[in-house]
């Protein structure tokens, strides 16, 4: 069997994972968070992080004991058995090809002239599946260059923003109630997601034992930070009730002078999590089929690119027909609800791990637990009864279809 190179050091993988968290959702997830809990957006943000941190912690200990493609789904089969890792895996195929949609439509709405945005969009899917068919430095390298550029046009606008703005006051961060803080928390939790696409890659980084436990959590804290500055950037210049109603924050608190810039930084910034997200949906999908849970010819791994071509061109033109036929802003609620459960499973797994290969407490894992289905829990309705309905689709087509390896 062909399997992957591993071609990717500490930076490579550390730029990947911010990479997917400093994408879209830095750029639009604040106005839904404030619509929820106002200005407790900033405590959602703190709950959000803790609940990201200890997922970071359960993946990152459980990639040193599993240095494999595939990420939560090849750990809970080792840890708690197939069933568990299919939930997984299915869990974060379907949440995360909806959310590839999603930011390639971010990406064009700031990037294409008005009417041509679905266009734009399937050609930003296509161009990038194909980046990535041409293999994994490639990847690490294009994502790099576009992680330099959104930070850049980050600090930029947050300066002019900033500049002799007259301030609002945060207010009352307690005034949106429990449900309203948790479920910004929940929405939040989207934008922070991206730290998994380093433990889908354990195949393709260097020293996997070491770097991508190291990796997951610097990028994570990067993220942090560069969220709190925003988040209290944008409340402060626009103010809870304004940044309640907007639909691209960052931009409406610049002067059109600058805006322009904010375009470029949200469209580099959409592009850099697609690029990163398309790669890890494909290891997953690569290690689902080779053990059987989706169909085996999609395991297939390009013997030049050394690359799963297949399931990445298959997730390339899913993604382009959801683009074209589909509004997704709704799927970030669908997203998160999905990517929760597959955290929580890893929360689980890494709770059975042994003290030999325990790196962080098991309190952790417990904190975990309990704020994933919180979380899970507080997304809109609409969004939890189509999660547990493609959740159980799945479950009940691997009942019927899935044929364990031949004796």
């Amino acid at each position: 069997m062909t399997t992957l190179a591993r071609r990717l050091g500490l930076t490579d993988a550390v730029v990947i994972g911010l990479g997917s968290m400093i994408g879209a959702g830095v750029f639009a997830v604040f106005g839904p968070a404030a619509q929820a809990a106002g200005s407790g957006l900033l405590v959602g943000l703190g709950i959000a992080a803790i609940v990201a941190f200890c997922n970071a912690t359960s993946s990152a200990q459980l990639a040193a004991q599993h240095p494999v493609s595939g990420g939560t789904y090849a750990y809970g089969r080792a840890q708690l058995g197939p069933w568990w890792g299919f939930a997984a895996g299915w869990c974060f195929l379907i949440g995360k090809t909806a959310s590839t949609a999603a930011m390639a439509l971010t990406f064009a709405a700031y990037a294409a002239p008005a009417g041509w945005e679905k266009p734009v969009a399937a050609l930003a899917v296509a161009a990038v599946a194909l980046v990535n068919y041409l293999g994994v430095t490639r990847t690490a390298l294009a994502t790099r260059v576009i992680v330099v550029i959104v930070l850049v046009c980050l600090a930029a606008s947050l300066v002019v923003a900033n500049v002799g703005a007259d301030r609002t006051p945060i207010g009352d961060v307690f005034a949106g109630g429990p449900y309203g803080i948790v479920q910004a928390a929940a929405l939040i939790f989207f934008a922070f997601a991206g730290y998994a696409r380093i433990a889908t890659m354990g195949e393709e980084v260097r020293d996997p034992a070491r770097t991508i436990p190291r990796a997951i959590v610097i990028a994570l804290l990067g993220a942090i930070v560069v969220y709190s500055v925003v988040a209290v950037s944008v409340l402060t210049t626009l103010g809870p009730e304004q940044l309640a109603h907007s639909v691209s924050p960052l931009r409406d608190s610049v002067p059109a002078w600058a805006q322009p810039v904010v375009q470029i930084a949200a469209a580099a910034a959409s592009l850099g999590a697609l690029l990163a997200l398309m790669a890890g949906i494909g290891r997953t999908g690569l290690a689902m089929a080779r053990e059987g849970d989706l169909p085996r010819p999609l395991a297939a791994v390009h013997e030049r690119w050394r690359v799963p071509h297949r399931i990445e061109l298959l997730l390339a033109v899913i993604s382009i027909a959801l683009v074209l036929t589909l509004d997704l802003r709704g799927a970030i609620g669908f997203s998160s609800f999905g990517v929760l459960l597959y955290y929580f499973i890893a929360n689980v797994s890494a709770w059975t791990q042994t003290a030999a290969h325990r790196r962080f407490p098991r309190w952790l894992q417990a904190v975990g637990m309990v704020g994933c289905i919180a979380l899970a829990a507080a997304v809109p309705w609409q969004s939890l009864v189509a999660g547990v309905v493609v959740l159980t689709i799945g479950l009940i087509g691997r009942m019927l279809f899935h044929r364990p390896h031949a004796a």
